[in-house]
């Protein structure tokens, strides 16, 4: 089971509010992730959480579980961990909650969020070209208790890998902490031959889904826009 960082603590401090001027009052946003990648993403669309609140949850697969099934399982239980942390707080009790889960998958097999160099290469020699999937599941909870969700499934084609590269990718540490031992963000975008479904998934959260999910249960998802551009 894999344990929360000291970077896991609440967004609490008025220097992590929503910092752009003019934007209207709108309800409190909580992520239900410590993730910096899923944080980024948000911020990208110009929406600031007011909380971050992390789950420590088993995220073992359960025998026969499916990659799909899995994802949306966690997702959930981080949704529900964080809506009982939440709603013990005065100032998040109204507020959005998001939640998601990243699974990489080759077929039915799950690859880990890999923490040893060990997981990480076994990942990339198993990646080096050939075709995996990337399932993220997405899940909002409105003030209302209102919960929606979607998945995401992309489809992720690597370059055949020399030992080399695997090595280099190995050196610069950014497989750490990831599903399937890379991040498509960073220095393994080199590695993609052909991506089909949503890049924003693969990094941790699908960006028009999850904005989709929110304007449906009334949040105001462009509200700082306006002052942003």
């Amino acid at each position: 089971m894999r344990k929360t960082s000291p970077m896991n603590e609440p967004l609490t401090s008025d220097a992590l509010k929503p910092q752009i001027t003019g934007v209207p009052d709108r309800p409190p946003l909580v992520l239900a992730s410590a993730s910096p990648r899923r944080l980024a993403l948000l911020q990208q669309v110009g929406i600031e959480p007011d909380a971050l609140l992390p789950a420590d949850i088993d995220e073992t697969p359960r025998k026969s579980e499916s990659p799909r099934d899995l994802a949306r399982r966690l997702a959930r239980e981080k949704l529900e961990a964080a809506r009982a942390a939440a709603r013990r707080r005065d100032e998040l009790r109204e507020a959005y909650l998001v939640s998601a889960d990243t699974v990489v998958a080759v077929g039915r097999r799950v690859l880990p969020k890999a923490e040893l160099l060990d997981e990480a290469a076994d990942c990339l020699r198993l990646l080096s070209g050939r075709a995996h999937r990337v399932y993220t599941a997405v899940c909002i909870l409105s003030p209302k208790d209102r919960r929606r969700e979607r998945m995401v499934e992309t489809r992720v084609r690597f370059k055949r890998l020399s030992n080399r590269e695997i090595e280099g990718y190995l050196s610069s540490g950014e497989w750490r902490g990831k599903a399937g031992g890379y991040a498509i963000q960073g220095l393994a975008a080199a590695f993609a031959v052909k991506l089909v479904g949503s890049h924003s998934a693969v990094v941790g959260l699908p960006l028009y889904e999850t904005m989709s999910l929110l304007e449906g249960e009334g949040f105001p998802v462009r509200a700082a826009w306006g002052a942003a551009v």
